[in-house]
């Protein structure tokens, strides 16, 4: 845990948004809505919570971080960037051919992604995978999974997450981005979830539901996460906004997956500096 005060992880976040929201208008091709909704959990946990070095990405001791959810991989990448696995100014090459900055992370081609995500549904069953290669081989590292609201309608996440209770998961923490929207409309008119926090409590998790806008309570959760060692794997559903930051984006569907163009860029930049500090 680094020593590292609620205000400039604020800023952090800031900087998380406009970098990928500027990828994004380059590329004109990608996930906004998704990768802002996620920033302040990402900064979070790159810049404070996760035992990482961006020095040595393989580093075996290290912690995991899954995002399940991988269209929004735009914020991972700010976070890798800023946090120096990549050089900064390579990372505007977002989905261009042989770029390591793919339209959904590459474990094999871009440092820092531990494993490669996208289909929807996938990404916690190999969380779960990590974790319990961490008790079997007595390491201390734990394992951070992000998913989508929408994503739990796909029930491989449910298989995942009776498995992490039945092997006793304490080192696993799942993150739900609570944004109620997917690529087609509201989740509950799609698909209702009905109370996320509760099923996973009914799975057998330690469940938390906060603002997942709120830098204070994310710290404060982690803080609490860190000493709960109870057999119990974690979930903290994050009541988030799509597309958070940017007046015309947020609580959109239609900005699940489209670019800014040049005007929209730079009403977004604007909003984000000026409306976040």
């Amino acid at each position: 845990m680094k020593n590292i005060s609620i205000e400039e992880l604020k800023d952090i976040a800031i900087e998380m948004r406009k970098t990928a929201i500027t990828m994004i208008h380059k590329a004109q091709s990608g996930h906004p809505g998704g990768s802002l909704s996620a920033a302040d959990l990402m900064t979070a946990l790159y810049f404070k919570e996760m035992n990482i070095d961006p020095n040595n990405p393989t580093w075996e001791d290290r912690d995991r971080f899954v995002l399940s959810k991988g269209h929004v991989c735009p914020i991972q990448y700010s976070a890798l960037a800023l946090k120096g696995y990549v050089p900064y100014d390579t990372i505007y090459t977002l989905r261009e051919y042989g770029s390591p900055f793919q339209g959904h992370p590459d474990m094999k081609k871009c440092p820092g992604i531990d494993i490669s995500t996208g289909s929807l549904g996938q990404g916690l069953s190999c969380g779960v995978g990590m974790a319990i290669a961490g008790k079997r081989d007595k390491k201390d590292y734990r394992v951070f999974s992000l998913v989508g609201d929408g994503e739990c309608q796909e029930g491989q996440i449910w298989e995942a997450a009776q498995t992490a209770v039945k092997y006793q998961l304490d080192n696993l923490v799942v993150f739900v981005d609570n944004n109620r929207l997917q690529i087609d409309g509201f989740c509950d008119e799609i698909m209702p979830l009905q109370d996320l926090e509760k099923k996973f409590e009914a799975f057998g998790f330690e469940t938390k539901r906060i603002n997942g806008h709120s830098m204070a309570e994310i710290i404060e959760t982690l803080d609490e996460i860190r000493v709960a060692q109870n057999g119990k794997p974690k979930c903290v559903v994050l009541d988030t906004v799509k597309g958070k930051g940017v007046s015309y984006m947020e609580d959109v569907a239609d900005w699940h997956g489209v670019a800014p163009n040049d005007e929209e860029y730079k009403q977004a930049i604007a909003e984000i500096v000026g409306g976040l500090k």
